[in-house]
């Protein structure tokens, strides 16, 4: 038996390294070299194109508790994210052409593996096969998908922040610290904002020119990954409540909060070059060079790469797909990433780690359905929701709304106490799981650690000025 995977991104390459573990053998099937989507920039495997951030690193957020999970699951993708981690504060991030060429050595290199390069542009006829091909599907297939499930249930955008040189930034007039002093101090560029330079600022997003969607385009945002400039329009403080939140940002030469601030994140180990935490944006290229060289620190900053705007595809998990995540309408046609319906890079991977092993143990004679973690997991969860019907489904990061809820005295506990004993169940009812599906642990585990990452954390207001 040869499973078919389609996508060399995250999903896919965790699906298929799954499955081979398992003894089954997989044909890879990843588009690139022969084509890249217009936000590739690589040949490589399983590449970041958008951040070289996982978020939150603590157990008591939401998307760290999962990251632990897959590690105990003995995930390809968490094992290679350890390898190349780069400091990031709170976060998780990880140097990203050293992560794909980790991951393309690795899943190259297994046995049972078969890497093939070429565009899939049709769902193949082979059963079973994964759809694994993320936010950058192809037109073709996606049009395949969409004579299935429907056109209406596929596109939507996102946009993708800009990467700045290190030796342009202006140090005369940033800081380097990160949110409450978590982690090390020269984690993050900090480009403070008064309240008239903020002003400003926002003003000229408003104003900017923007990429226009072709017409018969229909632009449908991913609430999380709002644009810049999306966000300026919702209202004035807006940002300063979003991305240029100032909450836990000591100003060492004024001894203060900022009114606003653009952070800046690592994104090599040597960092020579930062990404601009949060400002995804559709602005023209000329335009992100004039507004962004308003923030201070900025005003000379050579831009490694611009941001730009690309098609997110996914369908409506809860009507579409069965519980198998395969397409109701065409049974052994998994889908697994973003393209199932969940949102970002951890997300993408947990799928496509979970449809492996399910899948895995299915073809041993097990039902897929029997092999799923337990609600009571992040995995578990993030599954979940894949099965919830909406009025309207959108896309969404693991967040811990989505676990079952607490009893009894449970419900009574603080916001933080009650994160802690909810990451604590979780990993217990993880336990007997992972002995079921024979999952091998890769990690070492860590003990809980009761602090919730800054980047994920409710923002409070700046102080006053």
């Amino acid at each position: 038996m040869t499973v078919l995977v389609v996508g060399g991104g995250l999903a896919g390459c965790e699906c298929a390294f799954q499955l081979a573990e398992r003894g089954i053998d997989v044909r890879l099937v990843e588009q690139k070299p022969d084509k890249r989507t217009p936000a590739q920039v690589g040949d490589g495997l399983a590449e970041l194109v958008c951040s070289n951030s996982f978020r939150g690193a603590a157990l008591t957020n939401a998307v760290g508790l999962l990251k632990e999970e897959m590690r105990r699951a003995g995930s390809l993708v968490m094992a290679v994210g350890d390898e190349v981690r780069v400091p990031a504060g709170g976060a998780f991030a990880v140097d990203r052409e050293a992560f794909s060429r980790a991951m393309t050595a690795r899943i190259t290199a297994h046995p049972r593996i078969r890497r093939e390069s070429g565009e899939i542009t049709e769902i193949p006829s082979d059963r079973p096969v994964v759809i694994a091909t993320g936010p950058l599907t192809g037109d073709a297939l996606a049009a395949s998908i969409a004579s299935i499930v429907g056109a209406e249930h596929l596109a939507y955008y996102d946009a993708i922040a800009p990467i700045l040189s290190a030796a342009s930034i202006d140090e005369s007039k940033v800081f380097r610290a990160s949110r409450y002093d978590k982690g090390q101090d020269d984690a993050y560029v900090n480009c403070p904002l008064d309240k008239a330079q903020y002003a400003a600022f926002v003003e000229a997003l408003r104003g900017a020119e923007k990429v226009a969607p072709r017409e018969f385009e229909k632009v449908r945002y991913f609430e999380g990954c709002l644009p810049v400039e999306v966000m300026a329009e919702r209202g004035e403080r807006t940002l300063a409540f979003g991305p240029m939140k100032p909450v836990g940002l000591t100003d060492p030469r004024t001894g203060r909060w900022p009114y606003a601030v653009v952070q800046l994140r690592p994104e090599d180990e040597d960092r020579t070059a930062f990404n601009m935490v949060g400002f995804q944006t559709r602005m023209k290229w000329p335009e992100q060079k004039r507004v962004f060289s308003m923030i201070p620190g900025l005003e000379n900053v050579e831009f490694l790469r611009y941001g730009s705007v690309h098609r997110n595809t996914f369908v409506d998990a809860p009507r579409v797909l069965a519980d198998d995540l395969s397409l109701v309408r065409a049974p052994g046609v998994h889908l697994a990433g973003q393209v199932a319906g969940v949102e970002g890079y951890v997300e993408s991977a947990a799928c496509g780690l979970v449809v492996g092993i399910a899948l895995a143990r299915s073809l041993a004679g097990e039902p897929f359905t029997a092999s799923l973690p337990p609600r009571e997991t992040a995995l578990g969860s993030l599954w979940s929701h894949l099965r919830t019907p909406t009025d309207r489904y959108q896309p969404s990061n693991v967040i811990f709304s989505m676990f079952p809820p607490l009893e009894g005295a449970g419900k009574q506990l603080r916001k933080r106490a009650r994160y802690a004993v909810l990451a604590e169940r979780a990993l217990a009812a993880l336990l007997p799981w992972l002995e079921a599906v024979g999952a091998t642990k890769l990690a070492t585990a860590r003990t809980l650690e009761r602090v919730i990452d800054d980047e994920t954390s409710e923002p409070g207001p700046p102080p006053a000025m």
